[in-house]
C-alpha cells in the first residue's frame, strides 16, 4: 500500500534563494529593532527627567526603605525597580545611532519589497530626516493621500 503522507520530492533550495531569505531576515530584524527602539524612547508627557534626577530619587528611595512600613516598603521597592529600569534605558539610548544606521541601510529595500510607503513609515514614528537618509521619498500617491478633499462649494 503506498504511503499517502509523503508528497512529491522537493528540490533543494538554491544558494541564491537561501541568501535572499537570509537578507530578508536581516533587513526585517534591523527594521524591527529600530521601530521598537523609537517606540520605546518616544517622549512621554510631563517634564523630562535627567539621569542625575533619577539617581537622586533612587538615593532618596533607598534611604526611605530602611525605615519603611511593610506596605510602603513594597511600593518603594517597585519605585526603585522602575527608577533602575529608567536609568538602564537612558544608558541604552546611545545604541540608537547604531540601530538607526542599520535601519537606513535596509529601509528602502525592505519598504519596496513589502510595499511600505513614506506615510506609513512616518505614521510608525520614523523621522523625515531618517527617511531622507534612507532615500525614501514622498511619491505623488503619498502626497495625494495626505491631502484631504474639500467639500463641494468651499474654497
Amino acid at each position: 500500500m503506498p504511503d499517502t503522507k509523503t508528497g512529491p520530492k522537493r528540490q533543494p533550495m538554491s544558494n541564491t534563494h537561501k541568501a535572499a531569505l537570509a537578507r530578508g531576515r536581516d533587513e526585517g530584524r534591523a527594521v524591527r529593532r529600530y521601530l521598537e527602539t523609537i517606540e520605546h524612547n518616544r517622549p512621554k508627557r510631563g517634564r523630562k527627567r535627567t539621569p542625575e534626577s533619577v539617581r537622586k530619587r533612587l538615593d532618596a528611595v533607598s534611604e526611605q526603605l530602611v525605615s519603611a512600613e511593610p506596605l510602603a516598603r513594597l511600593h518603594l521597592l517597585q519605585e526603585k525597580a522602575d527608577l533602575q529600569a529608567e536609568l538602564d534605558r537612558a544608558a541604552s539610548t546611545s545604541d540608537l545611532g547604531t540601530l538607526e544606521r542599520a535601519f537606513v541601510k535596509v529601509a528602502k529595500a525592505y519598504g519596496e519589497r513589502k510595499g511600505i510607503e513614506y506615510n506609513a513609515w512616518r505614521a510608525a514614528g520614523v523621522s523625515a530626516a531618517v527617511l531622507q537618509r534612507a532615500d525614501i521619498t514622498r511619491t505623488t500617491a503619498d502626497i495625494g493621500a495626505a491631502r484631504t478633499p474639500r467639500a463641494p462649494g468651499k474654497k
